[in-house]
């Protein structure tokens, strides 16, 4: 590998981690990079710490440019996250999603300002989960400084604009349960409307666009070339729809199973039943701006609390110990989101005593989550594995265990968003990218009768 070789770096910033990929033109990861996505608890609000992550890319990307001439940035983010900015820079720090904004009052006088579901496809959700709540309690709580925002940047378009100086809105991240959209017209929502928030919306572009060429100051400061160029960006889970989406004609209806925080089960021609709000389901849009069906809880945190922050190596013999001892994890370990949001999470029947016993249970507990998001959407066709859960052996054999035909693939490629992003910059070039295998359906002595167990001591916890 050499400078001579051309590359792609994909700013991929997710929840719990950051990192930047360097991959070739045949899609082959060349170098990754990453770094926890840390949040900050001073100053007038929790807040992502953006300077961090800002002067932990530059010098990155340093070193990146010394194996490859990079040509292209493309920026992918989580969603529920957006930046106001003047040309100086943030007018406030970009807020974190999961820190509640307000109280009671301020909660109440949103909720007479939100759209519908039947509008908006988002469902009501917690903390600030729903992005007109973070705008319009900024709004209400820091007038003087919202007030000097002349840009509403979403996520992945704020990263694109601090590199390019080129300002756009891309609908992934608009149609992401933000109440901002009306994913049916393709038009921004009564919310926006009635605040008065269009005129902060800079235009739209798609996700492939290339907004424009690298700041000359970074070009010199980090080594890449002048023509670097700068590509719009997209919404996590749905650069790990793109490929499927891109190939769905020829495959079939799917779904896809986005995973890492959050867990995204995205239902590509495949749902058969309606979206319920209060069961997390919402409807996403799509690159091409079309509404998804979605629904969603968050496994890789539920994992975490479940399993520990190190999980254990476990084996198919931990997981068949705790389906006959009946020991369940029951819904929910995290704080936010989910078909089961506001309950509390436990463990009823003999104890995981192992980490490696605690690391299957972490896994039952996700599989079946999954298999409820399944049901609940009314998912027919293949069921596509993307992200973190890949490397997790048990995770797809199990799933494939639960129904008779379930054929599950799971992607060679641990992170679905990776993939889709460089698919970003490939656009209109025939690509190829990660591969995906089907996994041999596992249906261990009692498994389905204990699936069924669990959704009785689920739906009455």
């Amino acid at each position: 590998m050499s400078a001579a070789t051309r590359g792609t770096v994909v700013l991929d910033i997710g929840k719990t981690n950051a990192k930047l990929t360097l991959i070739d033109p045949a899609g082959k990861t060349l170098a990754e990079v990453r770094t926890p996505n840390t949040v900050r608890r001073v100053g007038p609000y929790p807040h992502h710490d953006t300077e961090r992550l800002w002067n932990w890319m530059l010098g990155q990307l340093r070193e990146l440019a010394a194996l490859a001439d990079i040509r292209a940035i493309v920026p992918v983010t989580h969603g529920a996250t957006a930046a106001l900015v003047d040309d100086a820079g943030l007018v406030l720090p970009v807020l974190d999603y999961e820190h509640v904004p307000g109280d009671a009052a301020d909660e109440a006088r949103y909720a007479a300002l939100r759209p519908s579901f039947d509008e908006s496809g988002s469902p009501l959700l917690p903390a600030g989960l729903n992005l007109g709540r973070q705008i319009e309690w900024l709004r209400t709580r820091f007038p003087t400084e919202f007030a000097k925002a002349t840009q509403l940047l979403m996520y992945p378009q704020y990263w694109a604009w601090r590199f390019c100086g080129v300002a756009a809105s891309e609908v992934t991240s608009l149609g992401c349960h933000t109440d901002l959209w009306r994913p049916a017209e393709g038009t921004y929502s009564s919310l926006v409307d009635s605040q008065g928030w269009q005129r902060l919306f800079p235009p739209r572009r798609d996700a492939w666009a290339r907004l424009g060429r690298l700041r000359p100051e970074l070009a010199a400061d980090t080594g890449l070339p002048a023509d670097c160029e700068i590509v719009c960006g997209i919404h996590d889970s749905n650069a790990s729809l793109l490929r499927h989406l891109l190939t769905l004609q020829q495959g079939g209806p799917c779904t896809v199973l986005s995973t890492g925080t959050w867990l995204i089960a995205a239902a590509l021609g495949s749902a058969t039943k309606p979206l319920v709000e209060s069961q997390d389901m919402l409807a996403n849009c799509n690159v091409f701006g079309d509404a998804v069906p979605c629904m969603r809880f968050m496994g890789g945190r539920e994992f975490g609390a479940i399993a520990g922050t190190q999980p254990a190596p476990f084996t198919a013999e931990d997981v068949e110990r705790l389906i006959a001892r009946k020991t369940m994890a029951l819904p929910c370990f995290a704080e936010t989101g989910g078909p089961f949001a506001g309950r509390i999470g436990r463990v009823i029947g003999p104890v995981a005593e192992t980490d490696a016993e605690r690391a299957a249970l972490a896994t039952l507990y996700v599989v079946l989550m999954t298999d409820h998001c399944l049901d609940a959407l009314g998912a027919s066709g293949r069921v596509v594995v993307e992200g973190a859960f890949t490397a997790n052996p048990l995770f797809g054999p199990l799933l494939a265990g639960l129904a008779t035909g379930r054929d599950v693939t799971v992607s060679d490629d641990s992170s679905g968003t990776t993939c889709g992003a460089w698919l970003l910059e490939a656009w209109g070039r025939e690509a190829g990218g990660a591969g995906a295998a089907s996994v041999q359906a596992w249906n261990p002595a009692g498994w389905r009768a204990y699936r069924e167990a669990w959704r009785v001591h689920a739906q009455g916890a």
